[in-house]
């Protein structure tokens, strides 16, 4: 797999943070809460983990 690949599915994971954080907002989320907050923990530190890895393949936003 090349730096392309993985930096293109790493932008496909970082789109979908917003669905977690929002539903993190719902007051009926019930237990689902902790599950929710696991996947954005765990989605932030493979973010982490490819920015470390492949500095040189961040992209700034322009």
């Amino acid at each position: 797999m090349d730096t392309t690949t993985i930096r293109s599915q790493i932008e496909q994971i970082e789109s979908k943070r917003g669905v977690l954080l929002d539903l993190l907002e719902r007051p009926d989320l019930g237990t689902l809460r902790i599950d929710v907050n696991q996947a954005l923990e765990e989605m932030d530190d493979l973010i982490e983990e490819f920015k470390r890895t492949f500095p040189d393949a961040q992209q700034p936003n322009t």
